[in-house]
């Protein structure tokens, strides 16, 4: 077991280490595109980030299903 300065030496090693990891795998991506998200088509289950492309989606892929409730008020 270390003490001392040797203990704080070797705590300041690891934050360095541990730091430079960090840095190195950077920002995920795909989990903030996934998180970005929030409407989920009733019909085909596919994701779309706002109402305006669900929308379009929901007109252009599913022409002769009705409207869901959440289209309509827009």
């Amino acid at each position: 077991m270390a003490r001392g300065q040797q203990k704080i030496q070797s705590q300041q090693k690891q934050k360095l280490k541990k730091d430079k990891m960090k840095k190195s795998t950077g920002h995920d991506q795909k989990k903030a595109a996934a998180a970005a998200l929030n409407y989920k088509c009733t019909v085909c289950m596919s994701l779309m980030p706002d109402v305006k492309t669900y929308k379009q989606h929901f007109e252009n892929k599913h022409p002769k299903a009705s409207l869901p409730e959440e289209l309509k008020l827009e």
